[in-house]
């Protein structure tokens, strides 16, 4: 069962020192964050991931700042305990660092989240220490870095060749030394990846990189199967398939209009009560008392509210 208590920078600390699993989640809007709150996750990551699963896009490269602060908002108007992080999507923390640091303020003012996360590692240091400085956490994020997608020639695992690892692991102290608060390690050897882990004294979040990390994190829709037809990810377990259910339901829904089973009476509104259609005595002019419905201010048949 997880800790009440709303979850904070030093607890994140100290769950990696107690050796306790992280658990983080993406959310997007205010039914997924107040699921994910329910069920105990430690950290919700408002990731630029919904250019993916919500808006349509093929990258997370179109998804713009204020698509970060509206899903954010959203977000954390329905969090109470886990500690919600922000994405700062594409170029908008790279050039003048004061240019960065705005945009942090918006994601902070505006959108609520208590950090942001940033893909980069030696080359975007001084930023995050920037950044960290002002009083905002920062999660690191190296690896394969999805904005970066382009540059890598495509979303390949990381830590295959001395050269990567050298780099991962450059990359890693960077963001420690800077200041950052955790770091997420995506499509990382498991092997390296659980190397990382344990040189570091901040906490890992793998992704697609074994479980040497101190903890995991999913996107939504990959953990319970939401697209109608995901693609295949090994590193994703599914633990439901909502995707299949939505379907099934919508089809349902849409026979059943279309053969008029729907809305059966149960579902209207009527002048006359259901189980007194059969009676023969007239039904009243007026009768305040017996027009209205079981649901307060509404009358049989009018579907809206009462004037009375």
């Amino acid at each position: 069962m997880a800790d009440p208590k709303p979850v904070t920078t030093l607890k994140l600390r100290k769950m990696k020192e107690e050796g306790t699993p992280i658990v983080m989640v993406t959310a997007y809007d205010y039914p997924s964050a107040a699921l994910a709150d329910e069920a105990g996750v430690d950290m919700i990551l408002v990731g630029d991931s919904l250019g993916n699963v919500v808006l349509g896009y093929d990258s997370t490269i179109p998804v713009t700042l204020d698509d970060m602060i509206y899903h954010s908002r959203a977000v954390n108007r329905a969090v109470k305990r886990p500690f919600v992080v922000t994405d700062l999507p594409f170029m908008t923390y790279h050039g003048s660092v004061d240019r960065a640091l705005g945009h942090v303020a918006r994601i902070m003012q505006e959108g609520g989240s208590k950090g942001v996360k940033l893909e980069g590692g030696r080359e975007i240091a001084a930023t995050v220490q920037a950044i960290v400085q002002a009083g905002v956490p920062v999660i690191g994020h190296v690896g394969l870095t999805p904005q970066s997608v382009h540059a890598l020639g495509g979303y390949r695992v990381q830590g295959k060749s001395d050269a990567q690892i050298l780099k991962l692991k450059e990359d890693v102290q960077a963001l420690e030394q800077a200041g950052a608060t955790a770091i997420v390690l995506e499509l990382v050897t498991a092997e390296i990846a659980a190397e990382i882990s344990r040189g570091l004294s901040i906490p890992t979040i793998g992704i697609g990189s074994g479980n040497g990390c101190d903890g995991q994190v999913l996107v939504f829709h990959d953990v319970l199967q939401y697209e109608a037809a995901p693609a295949a990810k090994r590193f994703v377990k599914a633990y439901a398939n909502i995707g299949r259910d939505i379907r099934e339901a919508l089809t349902a829904y849409a026979d059943e209009v279309r053969s008029r089973q729907f809305p059966a009476p149960e579902h209207a509104f009527h002048a006359v009560k259901p189980q007194e259609q059969n009676r023969t005595e007239t039904v009243p002019a007026k009768d305040d008392s017996a027009a209205q419905s079981e649901e307060p201010g509404v009358l049989y048949g009018a579907g809206r509210p009462s004037s009375n």
